[in-house]
């Protein structure tokens, strides 16, 4: 509403909504102008079946060093006789936690040790439980971090620089006759802000209470533990955690999204700290808490609103007539012949032959050498298209913090299922604009003068494509 945009209820000419996720081909139903908070998809990292299926695939592939950060995770019923096998091994000794497959706000979790305690014939899952957290006067605590992603082919994902951080209202303890207590074990505010000893922190810069922002934490952690190392690794947890549900994504947006803008998506990544501060994933949000319940929550969650808003990039509906449009580029001073509404051409899904050429050509080389030298060179019109939202975005990221991709992030190209052209651009283009974005900027600027990025002739059927 500060915008300037007017809530409605039911209405066909909506230009954005903030809702539940829906099913994938729902999606197909959105207008080229309508932006959605969701991808198609996304259940394949938020739903923590799902998420343990992804990114086990990937451990089995790259090995426990690059993908071990999550607990071993048994779904039941078909994971039943490994789990069987894993208890007998452990001799009763470890801890489990059960959680149902697709809830939120702690509903259904608890921590056991006993196999009988397991519900039957109940879609389940059963994950190792982390017994030695890194405790703060004695309580464990979550992290939840704040992760955007404004597409995933090509893959560009924001972290923000602050979060919350949610400890369990009664000091731990790892003696077996404490499982049952849900305020020591379990971290989620939803359960915890029932317990008598719950106490409430209402200043966002406070070391107190129950609630504090990960900055506070880090200004807690700072002398004693290597924040910056610390924040690394949270990084490559988040990105590796995007990669396992990429491929999945990618798929079902290209096959249910009418345009390249009608989505984005905020995640809630809930991360727990061993006793040697390794980051452990505990499950993915889709849909993660905005309310603002007090100014601790609105201190956090106000300032991100107001980047995602701007980062999403919302355009100005196809309706004004010729004289409003002109009386608006007037006020804001720009040119009689600019265009302020809402191009579909911009986001148009398909590609020329001449562009499915240059795909098919860079995603067979083996070399990142040759294609950073080449891929650049010429141009195409749905390269520039790209390189323009992208640079967009980056105007807009406020608090954010771009983590995928940067002249580094090349490194995590390996781990995905197939080579993506759009990856390879985007590296090339950082590595070579990283230090002066002025340059690739005006570059850009120059070749959308010549209307290059309006070129949409030739476009082929997108399921023609193979990149």
């Amino acid at each position: 509403m500060n915008s300037g945009f007017k809530i409605v209820r039911r209405s066909p000419e909506w230009t954005g909504t903030w809702g539940k996720q829906m099913k994938s081909v729902c999606f197909k139903t959105l207008k080229n102008n309508q932006k959605l908070n969701h991808f198609p998809g996304t259940f394949q990292i938020g739903r923590k079946d799902r998420l343990w299926k992804n990114l086990y695939n990937l451990m089995t592939k790259f090995g426990k060093k690059e993908f071990g950060f999550i607990p071993r995770t048994y779904v039941l019923p078909q994971d039943n006789k490994a789990l069987r096998a894993a208890w007998e091994k452990s001799s009763g000794k470890a801890r489990w936690i059960i959680k149902p497959p697709a809830s939120a706000r702690g509903s259904g979790i608890k921590v056991i040790h006993k196999r009988t305690q397991i519900p039957k014939k109940v879609p389940l899952i059963v994950q190792k439980y982390i017994s030695n957290p890194y405790l703060i006067n004695g309580s464990k605590f979550d992290l939840r971090l704040y992760v955007l992603v404004t597409s995933f082919n090509p893959l560009r994902i924001y972290l923000y620089d602050n979060g919350l951080v949610r400890f369990a209202s009664v000091k731990y303890s790892d003696d077996m006759n404490t499982l049952a207590d849900r305020y020591m074990h379990l971290t989620n505010y939803s359960i915890n802000k029932f317990s008598t000893q719950y106490t409430q922190n209402e200043d966002a810069e406070a070391c107190q209470g129950h609630k504090w922002t990960v900055k506070t934490l880090w200004s807690y952690l700072e002398g004693s533990v290597n924040v910056d190392a610390l924040w690394e690794s949270l990084t490559e947890l988040v990105i590796k955690t995007m990669i396992g549900g990429e491929s999945p994504i990618s798929q079902l947006t290209w096959a249910n999204l009418p345009s390249k803008y009608c989505s984005y998506e905020l995640f809630g990544v809930d991360v727990l700290l061993d006793e040697n501060l390794k980051p452990w994933l505990l499950e993915v949000n889709i849909s993660p808490s905005l309310h603002s319940a007090s100014p601790l929550d609105l201190a956090v969650k106000g300032p991100m609103v107001q980047n995602i808003m701007n980062i999403a990039g919302y355009h100005i509906p196809n309706k004004l007539t010729a004289s409003q449009q002109a009386e608006t580029l007037q006020k804001l001073g720009l040119e009689a012949s600019a265009d302020l509404c809402y191009d579909s051409r911009l986001y148009v899904m398909g590609l020329s032959p001449e562009e499915k050429n240059k795909h098919n050509h860079f995603i067979h080389l083996d070399d990142r050498d040759v294609y950073l030298e080449s891929i650049l060179s010429d141009l195409t019109p749905d390269d520039v298209r790209h390189l323009i939202q992208y640079e967009d975005e980056l105007t807009q990221i406020g608090k954010f913090e771009k983590i995928f991709p940067t002249p580094d992030t090349h490194y995590y190209q390996q781990f995905f299922d197939t080579p993506r052209y759009y990856n390879m651009l985007f590296d090339a283009w950082e590595t070579k604009y990283h230090k002066d974005r002025s340059a690739g900027v005006q570059l850009l600027e120059s070749l959308c003068r010549q209307k290059i990025h309006l070129d949409i002739s030739n476009i082929e059927s997108r399921k023609s494509l193979v990149s």
